[in-house]
């Protein structure tokens, strides 16, 4: 598991998009280190390919940074 900004930079998107997909509910975090929340790297992937496709179709979506 990875801390957002971390996972952000993997997934190549702002670390706000990965706060804005977990308040929307497409991304769950999977743990906490102190007030870090920790990702797994292949949700975070799984909520960007989604983000993509939801992009990709015309519907509201957070674009990749």
């Amino acid at each position: 598991m990875i801390p957002g900004p971390l996972a952000a930079h993997e997934a190549g998107v702002a670390p706000s998009t990965i706060r804005k997909w977990v308040q929307l509910g497409r991304l769950t975090a999977a743990g906490k280190a102190g007030r870090a929340q920790l990702f797994r790297l292949e949700d975070v992937f799984a909520a960007e390919r989604d983000a993509s496709r939801r992009t990709a179709a015309g519907m509201p979506g957070v674009a990749p940074a």
